[in-house]
């Protein structure tokens, strides 16, 4: 709840506890076991960044954290706690708050598409689970199509990029190193699996604009982005690694802007460990990096997860403001958690904090801020302060209504595929009848593809007048799209809906192809392109 200029966080008989938002980029943990109250933590807090005007992200894993678009109701717990905390004295009002709904496969929200090429091969490595010298053969890929400027947009873009540098290895060997055909064939046979899980939905244009994410609504509170994931979360390595992309993608863009008054943007990672399972040294090393940089860049990131213990050590040490909700000592495991979780406070002499981890009610959290000079507060048990808005899951009709107004629908909704490596390879072998006799067996079914794509394509239009040259490969690629745009020129016919989207596509693919010529390809700390 944001209060006298302060995040309100909970409250006992004695003191309340608040955060200061000028410390809130110092990032923070909500840990507990299940059902004690995490999810009401987490609204609390997005409601109060939100107010604070603060955007924030954040993941539904169970399809509860969409009440925050409706408003809020009262029952006996919340009454009481409001009138016992003094809280409708302090401005605790009941209401609902901006929303955006997120879906990576565009069923309950907005899709989010990436391209893989801005991807990288590094996180797709960890998607795929592929072995050192697996990831060691998607790099090369990764780099012959940098360097040829051959974009890898979506999935079909990466199977004929594979074929051609397999294809190709004698040209290649020499300078990126050994190209192995049997690791080229897993990484195919990964990739149709990845397709069973949706990654046709998610890998594609028009590519996700992280500053859609930071945006403030009419009255100047943050927008709340929810990200569904309750069918991601059946896909554990692509919601992970989804989250580490656009991590170290706010991480590589957005400008240092040293201490801020509040935070410029708040990311809430739900289901943290399943960040860290399996995670190797060197991609642990790189997230306590980002951890530990980012907030001079005005992000704050929250952690959720049932156990301080799911955080590595060095990333754990920069979490500066805790919120511990009960844990369960039922087994010599669960006991060194609970030891884990004391130990991370600083102690208060008035109770012992492992022994009331372990007996706190729902709703109630053993809370650590930093102090005004960025000291570590002692810890206080308090109740949670209720969320102002709807405890609970909205219905559908709320869900689509708010999609359908949302500002940011005829941006994404769309699927987009320009002219991309799929399509530009595809150009050489149409150039090249006799190529299909050289080709292994899984590029010939693409030349059946691109066949049958040709059959069922329109006649071409006459010829244009001739435009003035956008030179290089940049030329090259938009020479149709000029040309079409010329023949239709000084007509102002009512378009079909077809005719928009051949618009469209031809739009993104000037604004892809122009943003790969004018700024180059460099790749940052994940082998993103930058």
């Amino acid at each position: 709840m944001y209060a006298e200029d302060k995040i309100l966080i909970g409250c006992n008989e004695n003191e309340k506890v608040f955060l200061l938002p000028k410390l809130a980029n110092r990032h923070g943990l909500i840990a507990g076991a299940t059902g004690t109250g995490k999810t009401v933590t987490l609204k609390v807090l997005a409601e109060s960044f939100s107010d604070l005007g603060v955007p924030v992200f954040l993941a539904d894993m169970k399809g509860d954290i969409s009440g925050l678009a409706k408003v809020g109701a009262t029952n006996d717990f919340i009454a009481r706690n409001v009138e016992n905390f003094g809280l409708e004295e302090m401005g605790f009002n009941f209401h609902e708050y901006p929303v955006e709904f997120w879906d990576l496969f565009g069923e309950k929200g907005l899709p989010i598409r990436v391209t893989l090429s801005e991807m990288g091969p590094v996180l797709l490595s960890k998607i795929l689970n592929l072995s050192e010298a697996q990831a060691g053969v998607l790099n090369i890929v990764f780099r012959v199509a940098d360097d040829e400027s051959l974009l890898i947009i979506d999935i079909k873009d990466l199977k004929s990029m594979i074929n051609h540098v397999v294809e190709n290895k004698a040209q290649y060997e020499s300078e990126y190193g050994a190209i192995a055909e049997k690791s080229a064939n897993t990484i195919l046979r990964s990739l149709i699996t990845l397709e069973d899980q949706g990654g046709n939905s998610f890998f594609g244009e028009p590519a996700l604009d992280y500053n859609d994410f930071i945006q403030l609504d009419d009255n100047g509170k943050g927008v709340i982005n929810i990200l569904d994931a309750q069918k991601l979360s059946l896909s554990p390595e692509l919601y992970s690694t989804f989250l580490l992309w656009m991590l170290s993608s706010l991480y590589q863009n957005l400008p240092e802007v040293g201490d801020l008054d509040k935070p410029k943007f708040v990311f809430f990672f739900d289901e943290a460990h399943l960040l860290f399972d399996d995670l190797s040294p060197e991609f642990a090393k790189k997230i306590e990096q980002i951890v530990r940089l980012i907030r001079s860049k005005g992000v704050g990131l929250y952690f959720i997860s049932q156990s301080p213990a799911d955080i590595p050590d060095d990333i754990l040490a920069q979490l500066g403001n805790r919120v511990q909700h009960a844990l369960h000592a039922y087994t010599p495991k669960d006991q060194k958690a609970v030891k884990v979780a004391a130990e991370t406070f600083r102690p208060n002499p008035d109770f012992d904090t492992a022994e009331v981890i372990s007996t706190l009610g729902t709703g109630q959290a053993l809370v650590s801020v930093l102090e005004e000079k960025g000291a570590p507060g002692i810890v206080q048990q308090v109740n949670i302060v209720p969320p102002q808005s709807y405890i609970g899951a909205i219905d559908d009709d709320l869900r689509k209504q708010i999609i359908d107004i949302s500002g940011l629908k005829s941006k994404y909704w769309e699927a987009v595929d320009g002219e991309s490596a799929y399509e530009l390879l595809l150009n050489k072998i149409d150039s090249n009848p006799n190529i299909e006799s050289e080709v292994p067996e899984v590029d010939k079914q693409i030349i059946e593809e691109v066949k049958a794509q040709k059959q069922e394509a329109p006649e071409p239009v006459p010829e244009a007048p001739q435009q003035p040259s956008a030179g290089g490969i940049l030329g090259d690629i938009l020479g149709t799209v000029i040309a079409g745009q010329t023949q239709s020129a000084g007509k102002k016919t009512k378009k079909t809906a077809q005719q928009k989207m051949v618009e469209k596509a031809a739009t993104q693919a000037m604004n892809t192809a122009a943003r790969e010529v004018t700024k180059g390809i460099m790749r940052g700390i994940f082998g993103q392109m930058k």
